[in-house]
């Protein structure tokens, strides 16, 4: 498996281009309500390039009277017992903005590892996991979890790639909750890990592959459920922190960084696709080995 993944991954300009593909398709308002066309289209992709690969599941779940739904697929591990690791991204965006970072990025890194690991299978069992209404109070995240909870489904790790493409190497870019800015630096040209304690050897592990990848990595292990810094809960890990699973958020810190955070300007020619290609890269061998 090793050397065909070696093989794989080292054609950036190819994985650059599929990244690039799935941004061209899902970056549009994806607004459930002001947006329901764009919504919509960005949902279909998303069911129709998972479910190309294996079998897609549908968890439906209701919210201001309305049927939403998450999508996902499984795909095998090759040592079962090692228990189930999910990935996911919201698919959602805020009205307005046309969510190049906000989460194009994530759903391009997602349907990208789900290509990859359903040609070579990871160590351990993987579920990829499209989310809707992040950002109306992450309520897809919240049904999923709260179900995988009472069904008593045992899960290893959730991991939420949440904004994975902007990068700015300015001096000052880079921002923080109070009191971190003395512990990190004040370029916004790194990938933050952000996961409870539980989740600690899972955070260095992907720390190495992230920078074995080129990508500048920074990672923050939280108390509980991060309540005492709110910025870490923003995104769809901390629904699983609500549960009481081990869960870990990967981002560029969002406005702490991007200008373009939930601006009609959070467009393509924004981001940083070699940033976002390494990140993707890092990934991908950091999540076959766990």
């Amino acid at each position: 498996m090793s050397g065909n993944f070696d093989r794989d991954r080292s054609s950036s300009q190819g994985l650059t281009a599929s990244l690039l593909a799935h941004l061209e398709q899902v970056i549009r308002d994806r607004n459930p309500f002001l947006a329901s066309a764009g919504h919509f289209y960005g949902q279909q992709y998303i069911r129709e390039t998972l479910g190309a690969l294996a079998p897609l599941r549908m968890h439906p779940f209701e919210a201001y009277g309305r049927q939403f739904c998450n999508w996902s697929i499984d795909l095998p591990g090759q040592y079962p017992e090692r228990g189930l690791l999910i990935v996911g991204a919201h698919f959602d965006t805020v009205p307005g903005s046309p969510g190049a970072d906000d989460n194009g990025t994530g759903v391009a890194v997602l349907l990208e590892l789900a290509r990859y690991f359903a040609r070579y299978p990871p160590q351990s069992p993987l579920r990829l996991v499209a989310f809707d209404l992040e950002e109306m109070g992450l309520q897809g995240s919240h049904a999923y979890a709260a179900q995988l909870k009472q069904q008593g489904t045992p899960l290893r790790l959730m991991i939420s790639l949440e904004m994975l493409g902007y990068c700015d190497r300015t001096s000052g870019s880079q921002r923080y909750p109070p009191g971190l800015q003395y512990f990190y630096p004040n370029r916004g040209d790194f990938i933050g890990l952000i996961g409870n304690l539980s989740t600690l050897p899972t955070l260095m592990h992907l720390h190495r592959h992230l920078q074995r990848a080129g990508v500048p990595c920074e990672w923050l292990p939280v108390w509980g459920r991060g309540q005492g810094i709110p910025d870490t809960r923003r995104s769809d890990h901390a629904a699983f922190w609500d549960q009481g699973y081990s869960a870990i958020l990967v981002t560029d810190t969002a406005n702490l960084r991007n200008p373009h955070y939930h601006q009609p300007s959070d467009r393509l020619d924004t981001l940083d696709l070699e940033f976002l290609t390494r990140v993707c890269r890092g990934l991908m061998a950091g999540l076959a080995e766990l």
